[in-house]
């Protein structure tokens, strides 16, 4: 293990740029645009700029889950957003997200256009938008968004917090990999203690509790999020891993898991999305074949 001298801070912090670890260069203390770029905009009401993170996916899975159940209106254009490359500091995305942060959504079917950002705030809008996807009953009504939020306060431990010390940061600390660790491990404990009475998270019917909490700790448990499953023992919560295989098997999520995504196999990567088609024709294992073929 690297020996890091300790830290005294100073009286005044001052950024420095060029502090090393992952994603360093898209991180800054200050808000608003670094440069002008227009978003582009596509023929259906409903507008989305995102990335395939956990948080995108959230929104792409609800999208396709609505579409699924027969909501029309829920038709879609989904632009990607390269948060390596800058993309969310331009000044069209800043106009609809100011804490620059993906996804955001805009919808243009009101008389005003709606911008709605933050991924709960989007699921709970589009839920409450289409009537699907959350109780009608004031306390199912209550159950479902108390685990919306409570994934929405408990991510940033697990992202920001255990990830960054665990996979990104440059070099291994013991301490806070310790302490982030010890944390995640309480909220799955949470999770599977809650699923081993539930079928779903809020409950026994699926809803958008459970397209917020499964791109973070249902995708944990396989190793895809940070390659932590081993070091986490994620094997242990198998009402977990038993709700993650359930969700993951639903048709909609496989497409939402799709969309916006740029890396990873190419069958699983849908860059833009427009139309249902595009799962079929636009997949970028189809655009490479295209191409090879010219």
């Amino acid at each position: 293990m690297t020996q890091v001298p300790p830290y005294e801070p100073p009286k005044v912090w001052k950024w420095e740029s060029k502090n090393g670890g992952e994603f360093a260069s898209i991180n800054r203390p200050v808000s608003g645009a670094t440069h002008e770029a227009e978003l582009p905009r596509g023929k259906h009401p409903l507008q989305l700029y995102s990335l395939a993170t956990p948080n995108g996916v959230k929104v792409t899975v609800m999208l396709e889950e609505l579409l699924a159940a027969g909501h029309r209106g829920a038709e879609y254009d989904a632009y990607v957003v390269n948060i390596s490359e800058g993309d969310q500091f331009g000044s069209g995305f800043v106009a609809i997200n100011p804490n620059s942060k993906i996804p955001a959504l805009v919808d243009y079917s009101p008389p005003v256009p709606t911008r709605v950002f933050e991924s709960g705030a989007i699921l709970l809008y589009l839920a409450e938008k289409f009537g699907a996807f959350i109780p009608e009953d004031p306390p199912g009504r209550a159950e479902c968004l108390s685990w919306l939020f409570w994934q929405m306060g408990s991510a940033p431990y697990l992202g920001g917090g255990f990830g960054h010390f665990y996979a990104y940061a440059p070099y291994k600390m013991e301490y806070p990999i310790d302490r982030f660790t010890m944390e995640v491990k309480r909220q799955l404990d949470v999770l599977d203690r809650r699923l081993a009475e539930n079928r779903y998270v809020a409950g026994d019917t699926y809803t958008i509790a459970d397209m917020a909490v499964w791109p973070w700790y249902g995708v944990l448990t396989t190793g895809k999020v940070y390659d932590a499953a081993e070091f986490l023992a994620t094997q242990e919560y198998v009402n977990v891993v038993r709700w993650y295989g359930e969700v993951a098997a639903r048709d909609a999520v496989v497409r939402g898991r799709k969309v916006n995504r740029i890396s990873g196999p190419l069958e699983d990567q849908l860059h833009e999305r427009h139309d249902a088609s595009d799962f079929v024709f636009r997949t970028q294992d189809r655009i490479a074949a295209a191409k090879s073929r010219c």
